[in-house]
């Protein structure tokens, strides 16, 4: 039986916003998962008990739409997870373009605050509201500098500088919005497409972001932490 409470994921169709989606709706929540593709986006949301909602989060049309759904639908909004993101072109270092970069942004960062300030007046209107901002170890400076860590090695610095800049914004949207619970969180390498199949399982992947969305009084705001614990920034 569903509660009460809203949710949305976005970039949800499939790896961590699927099993997300899944993990919310299983806990009782009303859950709108979030996609570009229609098809692929509905057959998701059946196969998890989700509503769909389609969005693209480089569109400030298309979210502002998907945040009159959700308003028109449910009236408020208690945790919003953005998880919509690409790990863009994999190049020899002298091969990025400034086009490369800018595609990377624009869907990591850009769509993360896009997407924030569409549903800021729902998650307002919410007794707990919640945003988990799906970050990852390869925007840590912390774990770059650690020798012992796979982050340090991976060559992916597009990817590895929108993480960076999603962590700062997490950071500061945590100070400037008080009245939100704001939290980084990093699935660490998981069996997903955006790997290529390499890492732990889906479930293991996203058990920072359900701690961050369904935890109790005890969940800080502006954390960075992986299914282990805090992470350095």
């Amino acid at each position: 039986m569903q509660n009460d409470t809203v949710a949305l994921v976005t970039g949800a169709n499939r790896g961590i916003g699927l099993e997300t989606t899944r993990r919310l709706a299983d806990a009782g929540h009303r859950v709108y998962l979030a996609a570009r593709d229609g098809e692929r986006g509905r057959a998701a949301a059946e196969a998890v008990g989700a509503r769909f909602v389609q969005m693209d989060v480089t569109s400030d049309d298309s979210v502002r739409h998907a945040a009159r759904i959700v308003e028109r639908e449910a009236g408020h909004l208690d945790v919003l997870v953005n998880n919509a993101g690409i790990t863009g072109p994999l190049r020899d270092i002298r091969g990025y373009t400034g086009d490369d970069a800018a595609l990377v942004l624009m869907t990591n960062v850009v769509g993360y605050v896009r997407v924030m300030r569409a549903f800021l007046p729902l998650l307002e209107r919410s007794a707990d509201p919640r945003i988990v901002n799906v970050s990852s170890g390869l925007g840590s400076f912390g774990l770059f500098h650690d020798p012992a860590r796979i982050e340090s090695g991976a060559g992916t610095p597009l990817y590895g500088a929108a993480k960076a800049a999603v962590n700062m914004l997490t950071a500061r949207y945590a100070r400037l919005l008080p009245g939100i619970r704001i939290n980084a969180a990093d699935p660490g390498l998981t069996a997903t497409d955006l790997s290529g199949g390499q890492g732990q399982s889906v479930e293991h992947g996203t058990d920072a972001i359900i701690a961050f969305a369904l935890g109790g009084d005890v969940i800080p705001t502006g954390a960075y932490r992986d299914r282990d614990g805090d992470l350095p920034w």
